[in-house]
């Protein structure tokens, strides 16, 4: 299994010649060719960071064959569409297990992370792929299930630092690699991965990948 990182949330998890896409969202520059070049797609919420609706709705127009999965609001927001008229538009919920081009994966459901008690967030869904890998979105909901590589948003109106090493602490994976980062400098990114890693206050090795940059898990 290979993992990519690309800008921000957006990552593709490739096995066996297939493509998984999960949140290609507008701070992502290239999604439009990440979602030309996919297999199949899984959005964990419906902000536009992790979920470029005008992209999406082309992708789906173009490639009769490309699907996506997705909480209620996402999929709400495409329900107009010959995709999900042809059932190629599906809603998951947590604890569901789906069949992703022959890849398992799992959805853990959630509330995305609080901003503040003033402000509404969405429903958020995280998603292990092949047992391996876990896209938590905008949560930091441990999946309590064994994790090899576990994603870990490190900026954003919703993240904190200890409850970054609190979400590290109760998966314990092997690895972690940082997502959600569109708003840190190169600064930031350096403080996060001290703060982070093992050599920080984790004890769980992080490995900071650069967009575009794979690691095979």
């Amino acid at each position: 299994m290979r993992l990519t990182k690309h800008v921000h949330a957006a990552v593709v998890i490739e096995e066996a010649g297939q493509r998984i896409l999960i949140d290609p969202g507008t701070f992502t520059p290239d999604a439009a060719d990440l979602l030309e070049s996919a297999t199949s797609v899984l959005i964990t919420h419906e902000h536009f960071d992790h979920f470029a609706a005008d992209e999406v709705r082309a992708a789906l127009t173009a490639r009769s064959e490309l699907r996506l999965w997705g909480p209620a609001s996402v999929t709400a927001a495409l329900e107009d569409t010959d995709a999900a008229r042809a059932g190629r538009v599906m809603t998951v919920r947590g604890g569901e297990a789906l069949d992703v081009d022959g890849i398992d994966v799992r959805v853990y459901g959630g509330d995305h992370g609080q901003i503040h008690e003033g402000i509404p967030v969405p429903h958020n869904v995280g998603y292990l792929v092949g047992g391996r890998v876990f896209h938590p979105g905008d949560s930091y909901a441990a999946p309590l299930v064994p994790v090899d590589t576990l994603l870990v948003p490190v900026s954003g109106p919703w993240v904190k630092v200890g409850d970054a090493i609190d979400f590290i602490s109760a998966v314990a994976p092997r690895q972690t690699v940082p997502i959600h980062d569109v708003m840190l400098s190169e600064i930031g990114r350096a403080s996060t991965g001290r703060f982070l890693g093992e050599k920080g206050l984790t004890a769980t090795p992080m490995l900071a990948l650069e967009p575009g940059e794979s690691v095979e898990i």
